[in-house]
């Protein structure tokens, strides 16, 4: 008899987990997928293409909401929980509920979910969204680049359109994102690894992707996302650590794996974080992970005109994952107001128009910013409509991306950048070592 099983995910993860350990398996009968986090990915199927001979008509993508009504109308024997940057008690909030209905509830196998590679694997992790993996990503290709070799970048799944013709993407250049159709968080990932000559590998099937990137590169960079663990077998696992959220490497799932297998933990920011918040992550990186090498990095801003900013009231647009479930009440462009002599930072919500007004209201903790949302052709006219609709001065945009490229901005701006510049060599030593 096979065993009945539920997949908990928010359209990423929990394809993945499937692919890996569920799909063409006889001993298991997945009935659903249900989704959250991310707006307008529920009611989907995962595409007979993907799911296998076992699935000719797929597997229907069910609102996280519908979980109890599954339960019971189905003879459900486990529910695997796969998806990321959730605090514990979110997790055990979800046990509680699916051992309610006399049902087995589980996390993903993080071993059975990392496939190894011929060549070799960095993996860029986090213990939560928003402590700096993309720069960090970026300065290890630059790393790469100058050891001469070629690396491609294979990204967390982001697969919100169709499932099946984005089994395995491709991104070379600035068309490529055109070609896919990608959401403005896609771009954030993609764009800046192109800008610096970087191929970019993202989808569904990461298998499948593996394979192609398997064929072009010297190196493959694990660029993670949120605080998931890695899709793949790493030879050096980095994990980005934040000190503006000191013990989050202890409370979000599924972080504190991270935290406690990294060969490197990098403690981002020192710049603008309280230096005994960086001693307090040293001292729990020494109890959960003493062989692990602690780096120090700082997070520079790169701002075009800092007198401009001074007197001004900023509209601050921010990095939407990392604002909203991220949790963090500041980004880039925040720091860049406070610390050039901004007047006043301005509070969007009453300008907030469509999804974006009900982004404020599904994050209410979120701090005087506007999150980069842009999950579909409808969020990014709301973000548009509401950046020009706001009271305001000069706007500083602080999106990995140049949002101009995808909607107009009516009034003064500018790009606000940001990069990792760690101290010392330890970072350079690792990645040598790990590639050679």
């Amino acid at each position: 008899m096979s065993r009945t099983i539920v997949i908990m995910g928010a359209a990423g993860r929990d394809f993945h987990v499937f692919n890996c350990c569920y799909r063409d398996n006889p001993d298991y009968n997945v009935i659903a997928f249900t989704a959250t986090q991310i707006p307008h990915i529920e009611d989907r199927r995962y595409p007979p293409a993907l799911a296998g001979s076992q699935y000719p008509d797929g597997i229907p993508i069910r609102d996280e909401k519908e979980l109890d009504e599954i339960l019971q109308s189905n003879n459900v024997d486990e529910v695997v929980f796969a998806y990321s940057d959730v605090s514990n008690d979110y997790v055990d909030a979800r046990r509680r509920k699916v051992e309610g209905h006399g049902v087995t509830f589980s996390t993903f196998d993080v071993d059975a979910t990392m496939l190894p590679s011929n060549k070799p694997v960095i993996a860029i992790c986090a213990i939560r969204t928003g402590c700096g993996k993309s720069q960090t990503s970026r300065r290890v290709t630059h790393i790469l680049k100058d050891l001469g070799k070629k690396t491609v970048a294979i990204r967390h799944p982001m697969p919100y359109g169709d499932l099946a013709k984005q089994a395995v993407q491709r991104f070379e250049t600035f068309d490529d994102l055109d070609l896919h159709d990608c959401t403005i968080e896609e771009r954030e990932e993609y764009e800046p690894h192109i800008k610096n000559g970087v191929i970019v590998y993202a989808g569904v099937d990461y298998a499948a992707i593996l394979a192609e990137a398997e064929k072009e590169a010297d190196v493959i960079v694990w660029d993670g996302g949120n605080n998931d663990t890695p899709f793949y077998k790493p030879d050096l696992w980095i994990t980005v650590t934040d000190p503006h959220r000191v013990g989050h490497e202890f409370e979000y799932f599924p972080g504190t794996v991270n935290f406690e297998r990294a060969d490197v933990i990098l403690i981002n920011k020192v710049d603008s974080a309280e230096e005994a918040n960086i001693q307090a992550i040293i001292a729990n990186a020494a109890k959960a992970n003493p062989d692990a090498t602690v780096v120090r990095g700082r997070s520079p801003l790169d701002i075009p005109d800092p007198d401009a900013i001074a007197g001004k009231r900023i509209l601050a647009v921010e990095d939407g994952p990392t604002t909203t479930h991220g949790g963090m009440p500041f980004g880039a462009g925040v720091l860049a107001a406070r610390q050039n002599g901004a007047a006043e930072l301005v509070d969007p919500r009453p300008w907030a128009t469509g999804e974006i007004a009900d982004t404020f209201e599904h994050y209410p903790d979120t701090g005087p910013l506007l999150p980069a949302m842009g999950y579909g052709d409808a969020q990014v006219r709301d973000l548009e409509t509401t950046i020009n609709a706001v009271d305001c001065d000069l706007v500083l945009v602080a999106t990995p991306i140049d949002l101009t490229r995808i909607l107009k901005i009516d009034k003064p701006y500018q790009r606000i950048g940001y990069r990792l510049a760690e101290e010392g060599d330890a970072l350079v030593d690792a990645v040598k070592k790990s590639v050679n």
